[in-house]
């Protein structure tokens, strides 16, 4: 006779190592909490709360429009990185090979910097608009970067479909874009949630690099706010304000989970 498995709250149950994990960052929390209380100064708070919140915004837009772009743009190198074509697939895997090999801040250095090089060429094409201003050359070399990482994302949730899955679409006769459509790439999102998820995590801490080359962002505001109040706190506040919006990203992701893979749930 088979016997039924224990209660799913016993299992969840911490151990000792995790009560002492928890206990370790609550008492983090608690002595983090209690040195901002003791250094809080509302006239800065009042003076920078609108300009943290500009800098927020500036992160956020910065990080939604690069991956939005690096999505569009990842999908031909995905497809270059499956095609039996030497050409398109060996472009593909130098791509993917040169903006993962490579520091994003050299990259955003080389597109800031070193475009500047070629400014004739540029205004002849009337382009230099748009490389000489920071923000475009943020946008357009992390657009760059996280489209390699998407591609490889990408490629691996479509190459974890079962192949019986194109086989049953092609019996049916439907041609292949149907099939990507409404077979492979409903399973494929589902595998790529989480990376996904992550690649925009990842964004998030490394969009603060901008701030490098002028671009006012999150990090930008708070080194301004430090340079002219020499107060560790305003450090303080924007690791706070990234940590919430991590935390916002991360259960985002655990909703939408919950709510793709309801199908899988007993």
């Amino acid at each position: 006779m088979s016997t039924l498995p224990p209660p799913a709250t016993a299992q969840a149950r911490p151990g000792p190592a995790g009560l002492i994990f928890l206990g370790f960052w609550a008492l983090c929390a608690v002595a983090l909490a209690a040195y901002l209380l003791s250094r809080w100064d509302a006239a800065l708070m009042a003076r920078y709360t609108p300009v943290y919140l500009s800098g927020l915004w500036t992160t956020v837009s910065l990080v939604a429009i690069s991956f939005a772009l690096g999505a569009l743009l990842s999908v031909p190198i995905a497809i270059g990185r499956r095609s039996s074509n030497p050409i398109a697939r060996g472009t593909s895997f130098a791509y993917v090979s040169f903006f993962r090999g490579t520091p994003l801040i050299a990259q955003i250095f080389l597109v800031y910097y070193g475009f500047g090089s070629f400014r004739a060429a540029f205004e002849a094409v009337n382009l230099w608009w748009f490389f000489r201003e920071a923000w475009y050359c943020a946008i357009f070399a992390i657009s760059l970067n996280t489209a390699a990482y998407q591609a490889e994302i990408l490629r691996g949730a479509v190459e974890s479909v079962p192949r019986g899955q194109w086989e049953g679409g092609r019996s049916l006769g439907l041609p292949t874009p149907v099939i990507l459509a409404r077979i492979v790439f409903p399973q494929a999102m589902i595998v790529a949630l989480r990376p996904y998820a992550n690649e925009i995590i990842l964004l998030v801490k490394a969009s603060a690099i901008v701030a490098i080359i002028t671009v006012f962002d999150l990090m930008g505001e708070t080194r301004r706010a430090f340079g002219r109040t020499f107060d560790f706190q305003t450090y303080l506040w924007a690791a706070i304000l990234y940590l919430a919006l991590v935390e916002t990203l991360r259960h985002a992701t655990n909703f939408v989970e919950r709510r793709i893979t309801r199908h899988t749930q007993r």
